[in-house]
């Protein structure tokens, strides 16, 4: 057994990876494990979006509203490649919500964050264009707004990057199966590829997500199941249903909202459902019921409406939030609570909830908490710290993919484009000196060479084609079989 870590960090979703990057660079000796790949349920099933939550301020939610709006602006300014702005329209339904209450509700969004870098709201005539070629002609009205979008499992996985060239050990494949309490460490018990062993953490953070109960009794004898709702979100994707790159904000009879997003070029996003969920966390599935509820959603608005044969991908994901006995699940909270217990021996924190956007917030605080029982000297510091790839001038993306263009010319423009979102400023290091597509090594398909797989094992953990194709890219939504076959085989040959 090696020295005595700091702190052990279990789960490596984006609440997970954050912590233990943020205790990282504060000097903590750290290890973060995760049973599968980073990002591989949760924290790659979101809707994508970095926003403060319009809907959020009709459950009086104003604390998260304002630390969420406050993040997107730190999240835009530290991640530039992975996060960029994203415009909204929220058609005015007359048998919904009235008027006044979008713009009230719009005014105080616009004013809550401190809102330096997106424009604000405005009102909307939905019978001009664009809107009234894809709009019902029912709607007349509506009101425009920003928020950002994010890929929100190169989130997870620059996170977990970082954390990585700040000293902390990143561990995938890895489960921890038992954990043994004593009065100043705990001995954990890891599972992963080499076998067995066993390592010291003086505190443990248990950011498992939907498992977070799972690990609590393995942990301290007895779950926390009085704190925890498992609740669903399922997502469906269809050909691009409409031109433009505006989401569009669809209100639902039962209160809820759906967004249609554009979503990898050639595609549009429809979401989130919220559905009570008790089954097997390794197997969370859209049901029919969620296809036919996102469906209508959709066809509600949109003048060419969705059939059931246009739907081309779906996924889902459990959101493990706070039980706060709220009668609806789209209605509980998506704050984050802590539940740190110390009384037994070493301490270990527990999360539940939370958001993507808060991510880094919420590993602040975390560390606050821990801080009461850890020596945890250094003050904050990731609110100015760009992740991998984001160090660029002004956080001018623009700027940052001119420039690689003339350096690159060689590279086609939706190439270029594709791993200067995916790689920012460390592009230079995927292309590893090339000077044309011949010198990237063998070609699976599509925009696709093998030193980017090179790259992606070496820098960024990936161990299969599904990490590489369905996390730390959407590529397995534009190759065909073969070429993902392909990739598949490039990894089996590595062993």
């Amino acid at each position: 057994m090696s020295e005595t870590l700091d702190l052990l960090v279990i789960g490596g979703g984006i609440n997970g990876a954050g912590i233990a990057r943020d205790a990282a660079g504060r000097g903590l000796s750290v290890e973060l494990v995760e049973k599968d790949d980073l990002a591989s349920h949760t924290s790659s099933a979101s809707t994508k979006l970095v926003h403060g939550g319009l809907r959020y301020l009709e459950q009086f939610e104003f604390r998260l509203v304002g630390e969420s709006l406050r993040e997107r602006e730190v999240l835009l300014a530290n991640a530039p490649h992975i996060i960029w702005p994203l415009r909204f329209v929220l058609p005015h339904e007359p048998s919904m919500r009235p008027k006044w209450m979008l713009r009230a509700g719009l005014a105080v969004y616009d004013r809550l964050g401190g809102r330096k870098r997106l424009p604000g709201s405005r009102k909307v005539d939905l019978r001009i264009a664009p809107h009234r070629s894809i709009l019902r002609n029912r709607l007349k009205t509506g009101f425009e707004y920003s928020d950002c979008w994010v890929e929100d499992s190169r989130l997870v996985v620059l996170t977990a990057m970082d954390a990585k060239l700040r000293g902390a050990t990143v561990s995938t494949r890895t489960e921890c199966t038992a954990l043994d309490r004593h009065e100043d460490h705990w001995l954990a018990t890891l599972r992963g590829p080499e076998g067995e062993r066993v390592v010291a953490a003086k505190a443990v953070v248990n950011a498992a997500g939907p498992w977070v109960d799972k690990v609590a009794k393995a942990a301290l004898g007895q779950g926390t199941p009085a704190h925890l709702r498992l609740v669903k979100g399922s997502h469906i994707i269809v050909p691009r249903a409409y031109p433009g790159e505006h989401a569009y904000i669809f209100q639902q009879d039962d209160k809820r909202i759906v967004f249609a997003i554009p979503y990898e070029r050639d595609y549009t996003l429809i979401g989130t459902t919220d559905m009570l969920y008790d089954g097997d966390l390794d197997l969370v599935r859209i049901t029919d019921e969620e296809r036919e509820y996102l469906r209508a959603a959709a066809t509600k608005y949109l003048k060419s409406g969705i059939t059931e044969e246009d739907i081309v991908h779906t996924y889902a994901g459990v959101r493990p939030l706070y039980e706060d006995k709220a009668a609806s699940n789209s209605t509980v909270t998506r704050d984050y609570v802590f539940e740190v217990e110390a009384k037994g021996g070493a301490p270990i924190l527990s999360v539940y909830g939370g958001k993507i956007t808060t991510y880094r917030k919420l590993a602040e605080h975390a560390l606050e908490k821990l801080g009461k029982h850890l020596a945890i000297a250094d003050e904050p510091w990731t609110a100015e710290a760009p992740l991998p790839g984001g160090d660029m001038a002004d956080a001018d993306f623009a700027k940052f993919l001119w420039d690689a263009g003339e350096r690159h010319v060689w590279l086609p423009p939706e190439m270029l484009l594709r791993l200067g979102r995916a790689y920012g400023t460390r592009m230079d290091t995927v292309l590893r000196g090339a000077s044309s597509l011949e010198e990237m090594g063998e070609h699976f398909g599509g925009d696709l060479y093998e030193e980017e797989l090179k790259y992606l094992v070496a820098h960024e953990f990936a161990k299969s084609a599904d990490d590489v194709l369905w996390r730390r890219s959407k590529l397995g939504m534009h190759l065909p079989a073969e070429a993902q076959q392909a990739v598949a085989a490039w990894f089996a040959k590595r062993g």
